[in-house]
């Protein structure tokens, strides 16, 4: 029996006006995204997957087509209801981690939780939780740059399960990392896709290709492939940094 979907693109293009020349960012995009899923889009600089994220993540809208989240077309709503989908179903992971200097572990993962509204004590206690997962449990009152660069993306995934979200979606989230350290924050994004979480982790590094269900392929605007495979990643059983 077939996985419901959870995002799904219907011939969805993204044109960009540059001085006199028409760029087509994407150019007639369908894809299919299932509750469950560990997705790994690919493709060199210019291809699309950059464009193709913040169509999937709800921080940009189509020049044509559809775009489902969660079987809601989110193209017709409002910019503020767009924030609260984004708020609620998705989490985010950036490249450069995104974390607040001035605030503690601790206080950057509540902060998400703030915009929802939870109270203080429910806001302390979850994210003190996560951090738990995210075996940070004796890090939580650092400051970013009292951690290494694996913890501080360890915080930025803390922070993006803040909310609880259905879809976890990583932009280059090993970019500035050692081989090893990015192995192991591969490794969590396994473990938290064996909870159940969507994962949707756009890359240029082939050796990532590894640990996906499902491989997009980018190609100048253009959806190349859709591959379905045999993850063959096994944990490396090394330590966290």
């Amino acid at each position: 029996m077939e996985k419901e979907t959870i995002i799904q693109l219907d011939n969805v293009c993204k044109y960009y006006q540059m001085g006199d020349s028409l760029v087509k960012a994407l150019d007639g995009v369908d894809v299919k995204i299932q509750k469950g899923d560990f997705v790994v889009i690919i493709g060199p600089s210019g291809s699309g997957k950059s464009t193709m994220m913040n169509m999937v993540g709800a921080l940009d809208l189509a020049t044509i087509g559809e775009i489902y989240l969660d079987g809601q077309d989110i193209e017709h709503l409002e910019e503020s209801e767009l924030a609260q989908i984004r708020g609620r179903k998705i989490g985010f992971v950036f490249q450069t981690f995104n974390l607040i200097p001035t605030l503690t572990a601790l206080e950057n993962v509540t902060l998400p939780m703030i915009f929802q509204g939870m109270k203080k004590e429910e806001r302390i206690e979850r994210a003190e939780s996560i951090l738990k997962q995210v075996g940070l449990q004796d890090r939580m009152t650092h400051l970013p740059n009292e951690l290494s660069g694996g913890q501080r993306q360890r915080v930025a995934i803390a922070r993006a399960l803040a909310n609880d979200p259905e879809v976890i979606l990583a932009d280059e989230p090993t970019g500035n990392l050692d081989s090893k350290t990015g192995e192991e924050i591969m490794n969590l994004f396994k473990e938290l896709n064996k909870q159940g979480k969507t994962i949707i982790l756009v890359t240029h590094d082939l050796n990532l290709v590894d640990y996906a269900q499902k491989v997009l392929k980018m190609k100048d605007g253009r959806l190349e492939y859709v591959q379905r495979t045999n993850v063959k990643h096994k944990d490396s059983g090394g330590g966290r940094r």
